[in-house]
């Protein structure tokens, strides 16, 4: 770096300050070219130019220019070690701004309160209440930054000492202690000091606004809000949000309505109030009204529609936030995550990869999650574990992803080992641990693995076993045939058993056509969710595989008149990056229907070649045998798969998403298709993946 030959002369000149306003004003904006050109133009300069350099070079992360400048200053002030001591705090470097601190020939208040909050924002409290402690003299800045330390570490009742011997107490001050008492819930304490207060400010009051929204006390929310001499927009916001969280879109709506301007603050909490409520067309009334929208706006809209089940639309979205060259923030990231995990749409989830990257949310532990839920959605296990493999600092929730996505992949053993891994760091497992590791066991036949396992949750203190729990193992037993053993279980559940516990029963029922059991599990569930299809279906589907087709009338007949319907099958499939629907018999609906057809017939006259015979069984229908062969050509994943043989170059996997889940003809067919065909064909359906090639399943026919 080269400097210039110049003398450090007093400031005496309106010039010299000029431009050091300029160093000044042009590093604040990161323009450090610009500011060191000025600098180096000067022919005369004081400490205080050379001070405002240094402030530039650490706002643009330059701590080696910044240093070597420091040296280089003819005569330091103690404002010059301060500069240092804050940058350094700046970029997150408490040790080094130490360094500075201890090397200092006198140190004013400036500098003990910038090393006190350096850390404060480390997150060293107790550090900092020692150096507070230690401090010679103290101003009214130091004061309230310790008390703000110790009310971010929820020390309340040490931060009311603090505040109790401050000798003087300014409106920041005050208002520091009433948004702590606010944070906490204590929001009698926290109005005693706003009411005591010489004077406010729009801060103050807001601060009290937004405790009383925060606490659900919006009636006194509302009326200090009426009565407050000024608003700004952090005010009007606060209250909006208020009402939103409470659920009361009316108020909030009414307020939003009566704003002379609408801030993209404010517009943003109605976009996610609205969203909140289900009210996806108001949010995107809302988001298109906004003109200048900011990252907030565009990630608000995002999340509406993933939360609302909108997720092409949420894809959208977010697609055109990159055309308006928005940086995708947090929140947008792992709203789109959930879409692709969602939709099981590799093409877009590598995309989302690539923006993680080059936005650093590759380091944060909860977006690494959810990227390798969106691998093991779409079937890339061995990228998942690549991510997770490759990732430090593994918490609970990451290892659960890759033990999850495992047991979805039908891989027992595989979670079994990451479970195992998982205790060996040690890392005590949760709830959802157990889960992940019992549906493992469950999906593949491991019938006593998972019995050890349930019976050692009693020796993990913070584990509980829950209904889900139960249901794990009562799907376990019941997949392996032992039904009576499942409905023993269910009789001796030490917490009562919901629907899910039921519904694995009736599982079970259906797949060994255990009636009796079945009618049993059934009726449990009618109780418990009458407005559910869900029992009536596989309560059907019993009686149909018997032949009961009266039956099978009768409980139609009770789903009419309850008002129950049965959500459609349906599957779809991406293809360069576009998500291609297929429902169950409607094939005419997609505008390739003629060549999938086409397929379709092709797909019939290879299986009869092969031996195929339909198993009319899972046509569910009470018509002639041709006809129910006919219902089963045309079921949704055949539909998606014959689209993807047109579509999906040679060597590549064919990847199918189905919403319930997959026909037990279809299984065969496919099982078959992908011999035939030498394709291999990646299926998830409602409860597991499937993996076809060659002929066989990785399900190993047990699912």
């Amino acid at each position: 770096m080269r400097l210039l030959p110049a003398r450090l002369s007093p400031p005496s000149t309106d010039a010299i300050a000029a431009a050091n306003s300029r160093i000044a004003r042009h590093g604040r904006l990161g323009q450090i070219d610009s500011a060191r050109k000025i600098f180096d133009e000067m022919p005369e300069r004081t400490v205080v130019s050379w001070n405002s350099l240094i402030a530039a070079y650490f706002t643009k992360g330059q701590i080696h220019n910044a240093r070597i400048l420091f040296e280089r200053i003819p005569q330091r002030n103690a404002a010059s070690y301060n500069v240092l001591i804050s940058g350094y705090i700046k970029l997150g470097r408490l040790a080094d701004a130490f360094a500075v601190f201890n090397s200092m020939p006198s140190r004013n208040v400036v500098s003990w309160t910038s090393l006190l909050r350096g850390c404060i924002l480390a997150g060293a409290v107790n550090d900092a209440e020692t150096l507070f402690r230690r401090m010679p003299e103290k101003n009214v800045i130091s004061w309230t930054v310790m008390l703000g330390g110790l009310i971010q570490d929820g020390r309340i009742v040490d931060a009311r000492q603090i505040f109790d011997e401050m000798p003087e107490k300014d409106i920041v001050a005050r208002t520091t202690m009433l948004s702590g008492y606010c944070q906490v819930g204590r929001i009698s304490e926290a109005r005693a000091i706003f009411d005591a207060m010489p004077r406010r400010n729009v801060i103050a009051w807001t601060a009290m606004i937004s405790g009383y929204a925060q606490n659900q006390q919006l009636n006194l929310a509302r009326k200090l809000f009426e009565v407050m001499p000024e608003r700004n927009e952090v005010t009007w916001t606060a209250m909006l949000t208020g009402y939103t969280q409470a659920g009361l879109i009316e108020e909030a709506d009414g307020l939003f309505k009566r704003m002379e301007e609408q801030p993209v603050i404010a517009c943003n909490a109605m976009i996610i109030g609205f969203g909140q409520c289900g009210m996806v067309t108001e949010a995107r009334d809302v988001f298109d009204r906004v003109l200048q929208k900011d990252d907030g706006t565009w990630s608000s809209m995002v999340k509406v529609y993933e939360q609302n089940a909108f997720q092409l639309e949420a894809l959208e979205v977010f697609c055109s936030m990159q055309l308006a060259n928005v940086r995708p923030n947090y929140p947008s990231i792992i709203s789109v995550l959930a879409v692709c995990a969602g939709l099981a749409i590799i093409g877009h989830g590598k995309q989302v990869h690539a923006k993680m990257i080059r936005t650093h949310f590759d380091t944060d532990v909860f977006a690494v999650s959810a990227l390798i839920t969106v691998y093991v959605k779409c079937g890339e296990l061995a990228k998942a574990k690549m991510i997770f493999d490759a990732f430090e600092g593994k918490d609970v929730g990451l290892w659960n992803s890759m033990i999850t996505g495992y047991a979805q992949h039908g891989m027992g053993e595989e979670a079994l080992k990451i479970f195992n891994e998982m205790c060996s760091v040690p890392l005590l497992p949760d709830d959802i641990s157990y889960i992940g590791v019992l549906s493992a066991c469950s999906y593949s036949g491991m019938v006593q693995e998972g019995r050890e396992i349930f019976e050692s949750m009693s020796l993990n203190s913070l584990v509980k076993p829950t209904a889900e729990h139960y249901a794990c193992v009562v799907d376990m037993l019941g997949r392996a045939g032992h039904v009576d053993e499942a409905l023993d279980l269910i009789s001796n559940m030490t917490v009562e058993a919901d629907a899910v516990v039921w519904g694995a029963l009736l599982g079970a029922c259906r797949i060994h056509k255990n009636l009796k059991i079945a009618e049993i599990a059934a009726k449990k569930l009618v109780k418990l969710e009458s407005w559910n299809s869900g029992p009536y279906i596989l309560l059907s589907n019993v009686y149909a595989s018997r032949g009961r087709w009266e039956d099978v009338m009768k409980l139609r007949k009770a789903m009419s008149l309850r008002s129950v319907s049965k959500s459609p099958g349906c599957s779809w499939i991406e293809v360069d990056r576009i998500v291609h629907m297929f429902t169950g018999g409607d094939v005419i609906a997609h505008p390739e229907h003629e060549n999938i057809v086409g397929i379709l017939r092709k797909f019939d006259c290879l299986l009869k070649e092969s031996g195929y015979s339909p198993d009319v069984s899972y046509a569910l229908h009470d018509v002639d045998e041709e006809e129910k062969a006919h219902h089963l050509r045309y079921h949704s994943e055949r539909q998606a798969l014959a689209f993807g043989i047109l579509k999906v170059p040679g060597g590549l996997p064919i990847r199918i998403m189905k919403n319930l889940r997959v026909c037990g003809d279809c299984h065969i067919a496919i099982k078959l298709i992908s011999k035939i065909l030498g394709h291999e064909i990646i299926l998830r359906d409602a409860y597991r993946f499937h993996h076809f090639k060659d002929g066989s399943c990785s399900c190993k026919d047990y699912w």
